[in-house]
This record gives C-alpha cells, sequence and structure tokens, in this order.
C-alpha cells in the first residue's frame, strides 16, 4: 500500500467507525466496497466496553474477521479480549447478533484467509509480509436464538484499538 496512503488510512477508519456507531448501522456497513462490521467486547484489563470495525467475510452463518493490525508485530487489543471473553456482539448494518469468538485452525483457516484476503484485494497478505507472528484468522459463531434488531443507539460503547 502507499504509505501516503497509510498516513491517512487510520484517521479514517476512526471515522467510518464513530459513522457507524452514531448512524445506528445506517452508515458504514462498507467501507470502500468492503463488507465492514463493529465487533464489541469488554477490555480484559480495563472492563470497559470496546467496538472495533473490521472487514469480514461470510462462511455460513458465522462471520470472519482477520486480527492484521496492519501487520503489526502484536495483536490488536480486540484479538486478546476476545480471548479473555469470546462471548460478545456484532453488528452487521443494523443488526446487533451474540456471537461466540474462536480462531481457525490448519485448513479452515488457510480456506478463511484465502476469502479474506480476496474481499481485501490482497491487503493481508501484504500485512502478514510484515510480521513475523501468525496472524489469527476468528470465526464468530451465531448464538442464532439470540438474534436482535436493536440499533446502537445513544448507548454505543467507547471506541477501541483495531
Amino acid at each position: 500500500m502507499n504509505p501516503l496512503l497509510e498516513l491517512v488510512m487510520g484517521p479514517m477508519l476512526t471515522v467510518h467507525q464513530w459513522l457507524y456507531e452514531h448512524s445506528d448501522g445506517r452508515i458504514g456497513a462498507s467501507l470502500g466496497g468492503r463488507p465492514m462490521l463493529l465487533l464489541r467486547t469488554v477490555g480484559r484489563r480495563t472492563s470497559q466496553p470496546r467496538t472495533a470495525a473490521l472487514l469480514y467475510v461470510r462462511d455460513g452463518d458465522a462471520y470472519v474477521v482477520i486480527a492484521s493490525k496492519g501487520g503489526a508485530p502484536r495483536h490488536p487489543g480486540w484479538f486478546h479480549n476476545l480471548t479473555a471473553q469470546p462471548d460478545v456482539e456484532i453488528q452487521v448494518g443494523r443488526e446487533r447478533i451474540p456471537v461466540r469468538a474462536r480462531v481457525a485452525e490448519g485448513k479452515e483457516r488457510s480456506r478463511l484467509w484465502a476469502r479474506a484476503d480476496e474481499i481485501n484485494r490482497g491487503q493481508y497478505a501484504v500485512y502478514q509480509s510484515r510480521t513475523s507472528r501468525v496472524i489469527p484468522v476468528v470465526v464468530l459463531e451465531c448464538h442464532t436464538s439470540k438474534r436482535s434488531r436493536r440499533t446502537s443507539g445513544s448507548n454505543a460503547p467507547a471506541r477501541g484499538s483495531r
């Protein structure tokens, strides 16, 4: 990715997430033609609500996200939050969905990584080339009996790290 583009991506993603959260999901369900969701976790150290806007791919009823953090040497904060408490909520458009997170392994990871990298136009492969860590592929499996049509409204959780 162009270094200038990378410089503006951080602030642009912050604005995108703010719009997604504060428009009750009316704005932000996609970014540059890529599908986006809001992942709502609880900080493992702070116990504070955290939200991250993430690209996703569907795999049956599940949603799949990539813990890339742009190829940084460490996993994103939301990934650590998920490992501490895997039962979380996502928002796709205006719909809030309770999910349970797990890390994909082996052939499943390879298959889902390839699909996500294709949707993200090869950017995840670039991120992987920047780091020695294996970037986790996270599967968010729906608790289908608990699906809700609630919207984010004014009680939206605080923004967290990506």
